[in-house]
């Protein structure tokens, strides 16, 4: 067994066919997070972005794209930007973790969204939990009448939500596969105006990651994209997302709304409309990642596991992380289990963001582009 560690702009054509491959071979990756174009994405604007390839007898049998930071503390590929981390490998591949991390010259890393039962990393999980998934594997109207049958008070709440706002503002229709800048832009503004609404990080305060959203909305594949949807009233925009597909399952990444249409839930409506245009364009699921959302619940039909996991060398810099994350990660896990300690949160971090949003006014995305 040989590892070796690259920069994924030295991953030639063949290692690219390798890595598509073995993603295809196995539906347990079938996520445009574990997709090589989006490691080479993130390696062209992260210069910490690293890809270790794993050969047996000359083959190639892996490849664990990764995040080398200093004092060889490891991140999974896009860290918290991402919903789903792990090894593109043959199914049966099991290597030693430590070994891994010893020829990745890390000490320690963390995941939060690792592709449970990995023989690889299994016997590190700590914590494994559902991720709903809309299955659109039977076409739309099958799905619609699952979450009919679980559901139906909540699914005739947001019809007659829909009915509303198009009697009130305009048809309402949605746009699939926007190819739209200024679009894209108006998604981002949303967004950035939701994470500081509700007391969040801005992920679009960050240069680095606005131009990510940007490529990756240009590229166009049959087996990797990014999809950006927008759902109108008459002619206003009312809510959208935008997202990265594979050959048959599209990722929620990036779902927001005009605040001054939320009385009519126009995020949910958006969501049926774009499961509606994904079967039709031959996608058979939308993973909407784990968390804490209500709707979520309501909307899925079929979860996939994901888990959490932290495998470590012996060194000082891997205690000194143990201390302070391992406790912080089980306290956010504790808070997200507890729907009385979740709302009780969410409603502090929206004080806090109503609070910081009058002190702090924030650039647009249009002035954060402009600034790189």
């Amino acid at each position: 067994m040989k590892i070796t560690v690259v920069r994924p702009r030295d991953l030639g054509a063949a290692e690219s066919l390798r890595w598509r491959e073995l993603q295809r071979a196995s539906p347990g990756l079938d996520n445009p997070f574990l997709s090589v174009e989006f490691t080479m994405a993130m390696g062209a604007l992260r210069d910490y972005v690293r890809v270790a390839v794993v050969e047996d007898g000359g083959e190639i049998t892996g490849f664990f794209p990764h995040e080398r930071h200093g004092f060889g503390l490891g991140r999974p590929l896009g860290g918290y930007l991402t919903t789903c981390h792990g090894l593109i490998s043959v199914p049966e591949l099991k290597l030693d973790p430590r070994e891994l991390l010893r020829a990745c010259g890390l000490s320690a890393i963390d995941f939060d969204h690792l592709v449970a039962g990995q023989p690889t990393f299994a016997p590190y999980e700590t914590d494994v939990r559902p991720a709903p998934v809309m299955d659109l594997s039977g076409g739309f109207e099958a799905y619609v009448e699952r979450v009919r049958a679980g559901s139906a008070k909540n699914y005739k709440t947001v019809r007659y939500k829909e009915r509303k706002l198009g009697r009130e503002q305009g048809e309402v229709r949605l746009e699939w596969a926007c190819a739209d800048a200024g679009t894209l832009r108006t998604v981002m503004n949303w967004k950035s105006d939701q994470y500081r609404r509700t007391g969040r990080v801005d992920r679009f305060a960050q240069p680095w990651i606005v131009r990510l959203a940007e490529e990756l909305h240009s590229r166009r594949s049959d087996d990797f994209a990014g999809v950006l949807t927008m759902l109108y009233a008459g002619d206003t925009p009312v809510a959208g997302h935008f997202g990265l597909r594979t050959a048959d399952t599209l990722v929620g990444w990036f779902p927001a709304y005009d605040p001054s249409f939320a009385r009519y839930s126009p995020g949910i409506i958006h969501h049926l409309h774009m499961a509606e245009h994904a079967a039709g364009a031959g996608l058979r699921r939308v993973d909407m990642g784990k968390g804490g959302r209500e709707y979520k619940e309501w909307l899925r039909t079929d979860a996939l596991m994901v888990a959490e996991a932290r495998i470590s060398r012996p060194s000082p810099v891997a205690a000194v992380q143990w201390v302070g994350r391992v406790p912080v990660n089980r306290l956010r896990t504790a808070v997200v289990d507890n729907p009385s300690l979740f709302r009780a949160a969410d409603r502090l971090l929206k004080s806090y963001g109503r609070a910081r949003s009058l002190l702090l006014p924030r650039p647009t995305t249009e002035q954060s582009t402009k600034a790189q």
